[in-house]
């Protein structure tokens, strides 16, 4: 079934041009895809896989096309790691202290907290404070809820069940 799947990937991968129409559409719009362009773009990946164009594919040209999409990824991957390496070594040493390995993350601002939406939920007076029974109020509620045979515990069938329904 992976086999299957990494196929058509290839297939469809090596296929993207066959798809094009007239001036590119921007990128991730959905477009219309006449039938016979699909076709198309299958078969033209049917055909970069069936390197000595005999038409069909056997193993060894699956395999082949297979291991030239991964080497193309891991390439690419290599490539991205490569530039986020350069990015972070700020001094352009080809060494990462811990300092700027962090230095993102110690770059980027927390966010303002807001307790407006606690508090909306949780406080049943509406005098600004949470009350321990106001903070217990829902989970109770929602104790309640799952012990569909109300005998006070939860069991793990019901606890599978409430789960299952979030």
């Amino acid at each position: 079934m992976n086999k299957q799947l990494l196929l058509i990937a290839i297939l469809a991968s090596t296929a993207g041009p066959a798809l094009a129409q007239g001036a590119a559409a921007p990128a991730r719009t959905p477009q219309p895809v006449p039938k016979t362009a699909y076709v198309q773009r299958i078969d033209a990946g049917f055909a970069a896989v069936d390197s000595n164009k005999d038409g069909f594919t056997d193993k060894a040209e699956i395999e082949a096309a297979e291991t030239k999409v991964m080497a193309a990824r891991k390439a690419q991957l290599i490539n991205q790691r490569e530039a986020a390496f350069k990015e972070l070594d700020k001094n352009k040493d080809g060494s990462l202290t811990l300092t700027e390995f962090n230095a993102p993350l110690v770059a980027q601002a927390l966010p303002k907290p807001n307790a407006a939406p606690m508090l909306n939920k949780l406080d049943a007076n509406k005098d600004g404070k949470v009350s321990a029974a106001e903070n217990r109020t829902p989970a109770v509620a929602q104790f309640d809820k799952a012990d569909t045979n109300k005998d006070g515990t939860l069991s793990v069938d019901e606890q599978k069940a409430a789960a299952a329904k979030k």
